[in-house]
């Protein structure tokens, strides 16, 4: 056997591979014999089958099966010898009068080679690193729900702005009939509103669905309708009130801190609101460590210039599939994923030249403290070792699952590599201000 490469430039080469009949002849023979030890051929006794009749019946298959065994192995450990980095796989070249009659074949393939380029994360424009802080406005309203979660309702005869009401709505025309419970603040429009403040209970009112609620939402649920009739349902409805309940707001006092956070670890309205903010900070970092992810890669595909074997990869993307694609619909693939594969270059780059490695035993330790915070939000909070073990190992026994745990403890490695080298300048915001910059 004789493997030879031409490089064609820098991103493509073409590997010829030539087999001989003494490369092939001798496992196409012991195929052969296993075949006619087996072989059912009526007029002839089980293993006494001549082999030239054996040879005529299976000996292509054989062959071309033996041969194509030979060519992969062969071509997979040339790669593998010859260290060459490709894109994709290699694709056979065509060939005009192949005869599979011959003795000695000889096979081609082009191959997409991976582009030579450096990364650098010092780019020229500073990568925002945000940091999301909750203001005075965010920690109080956090607080006033909390105060209505723990709250209690008062009833009433009488309603007032800001109470709740649980009543009954109803259109025959169109059978609506369901019982709802809500406040007044859902209620949209001066109009509206004035129709509850006053009211009683066992009063019914008339009410139009165009425009009813704040929240378009809140009228598929209290009236229970799809929603496309929901949003362009304008007919009157009916609502008989049933209850009027005055939300009154839990005091914050020791026993709401107790019954928030465990005896005796919050003693204060100021203790309180601190917990507050650091428990909404913690849950925005993750907001900001993946907007940082994304604008770093942004900023590496902009500033890592290198050339990709185009044609190349559509003709492979073109082949590759389940159905073959045209050349048009090859090429808009191409378009689509180039971005994405210039970042796996620019990714594994990072990866092998700053040995951010992971080991079996950080996914591991990955996987169980996964486990136990999944554990601590239903109250176990202090879980066995051997429990958490036997749960790690059914987890690490799927392979797909170690995939997706490998793939978010390297993006965490990054996460970090990034936060240590890359340009970046903090920007201290709110919430609200980092959704109107990010999203908007």
């Amino acid at each position: 056997m004789n493997i030879t490469r031409e490089n064609i430039d820098e991103l493509n080469a073409v590997v010829k591979v030539e087999i001989a009949k003494e490369d092939y002849n001798p496992k196409v023979e012991k195929v052969l014999k296993d075949y006619r030890k087996t072989a059912n051929i009526p007029g002839f006794r089980k293993g006494h089958v001549p082999m030239s009749l054996v040879k005529k019946q299976y000996g292509k298959a054989v062959l071309v099966d033996e041969v194509n065994k030979l060519l992969q192995e062969s071509l997979n450990k040339y790669l593998t010898e010859e260290k060459l980095d490709v894109l994709g796989n290699p694709l056979p070249k065509e060939q005009e009068n192949f005869d599979w009659d011959q003795e000695n074949f000889a096979f081609e393939f082009e191959l997409g080679l991976a582009p030579k380029f450096e990364v650098s994360l010092a780019t020229k424009d500073a990568i925002t690193h945000y940091q999301i802080v909750a203001d005075d406005a965010m920690i109080d309203n956090q607080l006033k729900t909390i105060q209505k979660q723990y709250g209690k309702l008062v009833a009433k005869q009488e309603a007032e702005e800001g109470d709740m009401f649980t009543g009954t709505f109803k259109n025959e025309a169109e059978e609506i009939e369901n019982t709802a419970t809500f406040s007044t603040e859902a209620i949209k429009g001066k109009r509206n509103l004035n129709k509850f403040v006053g009211a009683k209970v066992g009063d019914t009112l008339t009410l139009k669905t165009k425009s009813l609620f704040e929240n378009e939402h809140d009228l598929m649920q209290h009236l229970k309708v799809e929603h496309d009739k929901a949003h362009d349902l304008d007919v009157e409805v009916t609502f008989e009130i049933s209850e009027i309940n005055k939300q009154e707001l839990a005091e914050l006092d020791q026993e709401l801190f107790d019954k928030l956070f465990g005896k005796d670890n919050v003693k204060s309205v100021t203790e309180l609101k601190e917990r507050i903010k650091a428990d909404a900070e913690k849950q925005f970092e993750q907001q900001s460590d993946q907007q940082l992810l994304n604008d770093v890669t942004e900023a590496l595909i902009e500033n890592t210039k290198f050339e990709l074997p185009q044609t190349f990869l559509e003709k492979w993307i073109r082949f590759n599939g389940e159905n073959e694609l045209s050349e048009e619909q090859a090429k808009e693939e191409y378009e689509k994923s180039e971005k994405g594969i210039r970042f796996q270059l620019i990714e594994g780059k990072l990866i092998q030249d700053n040995s951010l490695q992971v080991t079996f035993d950080e996914i591991k330790d990955f996987t169980k403290d996964r486990i136990k915070a999944q554990m601590a939000q239903f109250g176990q909070l202090n879980p066995e070792d051997k429990e958490l073990d036997d749960i790690a190992a059914r987890v690490l026994g799927n392979q797909e699952e170690v995939r997706k745990l490998s793939e978010q403890l390297m993006n965490q490695k990054l996460l970090g590599f990034y936060k240590e080298k890359a340009n970046l300048t903090p920007k201290e915001v709110t919430y609200e201000n980092f959704v109107k910059e990010v999203y908007q």
